[in-house]
């Protein structure tokens, strides 16, 4: 026989047990994955020893409204409520302040109002006090002593006063500053002598427009009239003292500044005080310096030491307290 026709007989050897193993697993998975796939219900796996269903966990509770809020904005959940409450306390601040305020500045107002002055004589001082106080050179509980009737000057005038007519010219440089002279009726002083004397006064320059710091100038009845003026300066007789500086406490003796007006006892006018030992051309110097400072704006100044020119804000009427007499601002 020729040999392409031979073929091989099997073998007769029997498979290997692992080999049939393995075929048999083969086809037990094919059968699971068979009767898995079958259609048809399905079968609950039995539990596990030991276990019902009473052993599920608990079921997990969302989160609550703040950790939802606080997970989706994170940092801003914590600024936003202490800017919140900031806010608030600002706020309550500045109204609670503002109270405040406006209760302190009602009261300022009030006390700043002007009083109404104690009715003078006709063609006298003005019916209201001025926004400023008053100032003099006796406190107002004190009560200065007033000259004795032998005294060479009236002691009581007409209680009206008589703008000085007339004008001058501008005395040094600056800021303009113009006033108005007026003279007590009644009271035998010549009102363009004492208007020439306070016009010399304010023109030196050791006075308050010294170095340029203003100006002066006097003018007349017409601008006193419309108001067009800076501040007066008015010589008084020592029985209407009271009445053109009401509470002030002159007693008739000292000088004052009340309002716009800077008035001049006739009776230191005349006489000047005793700490000036009857120098009463530098006396005359003095209180008009002294006053019409008080006019621009100036308080009382302290003796600086023992034999130093007294500053003429100094309360020199009253004494010089160990200075010596000085009539100037600027000396």
């Amino acid at each position: 026989m020729p040999p392409s026709t031979l073929r091989a007989a099997p073998s007769a050897v029997p498979r290997s047990p692992r080999g049939a193993e393995h075929a048999g697993s083969s086809r037990g998975g094919e059968e699971a994955r068979t009767l898995r796939d079958a259609p048809g219900p399905r079968i609950a796996r039995p539990l596990p020893p030991g276990r019902d269903l009473g052993d599920r966990p608990p079921a997990r509770h969302p989160h609550g409204r703040v950790r939802r809020f606080v997970t989706r904005w994170g940092w801003r959940a914590y600024a936003i409520p202490i800017l919140a409450v900031a806010t608030v306390i600002t706020l309550a601040d500045l109204f609670l302040g503002g109270t405040t305020t406006a209760r302190t500045d009602a009261g300022t107002a009030a006390s700043d109002t002007p009083a109404t002055a104690a009715p003078g004589p006709t063609g006298g001082p003005e019916s209201t006090a001025p926004p400023a106080p008053a100032q003099g050179d006796a406190d107002p509980t004190e009560t200065a002593s007033a000259p004795p009737e032998s005294a060479g000057f009236v002691q009581q005038g007409a209680g009206t006063v008589t703008v000085v007519d007339g004008t001058s010219p501008v005395y040094g440089t600056g800021p303009l500053q113009r006033f108005v002279v007026e003279v007590e009726d009644g009271i035998g002083i010549d009102g363009a002598e004492f208007a020439a004397a306070v016009e010399s006064t304010l023109g030196d320059p050791r006075s308050w427009g010294n170095g340029g710091r203003m100006s002066f100038q006097r003018v007349g009845p017409g601008e006193a009239a419309a108001g067009a003026f800076d501040f007066k300066v008015t010589l008084i007789s020592p029985g209407n003292m009271e009445a053109y500086c009401p509470g002030v406490g002159t007693g008739g003796y000292t000088s004052c500044r009340y309002g716009d007006r800077a008035v001049i006892n006739l009776a230191r006018w005349e006489t000047a005080v005793p700490d000036y030992q009857g120098d009463v051309a530098t006396y005359r110097l003095y209180v008009v310096n002294h006053e019409v400072g008080h006019a621009l704006g100036n308080g009382h100044q302290q003796c600086t030491g023992p034999g130093r020119p007294a500053p003429v804000m100094q309360q020199q009427t009253l004494g010089l307290d160990g200075c010596t007499k000085n009539a100037w601002p600027h000396p």
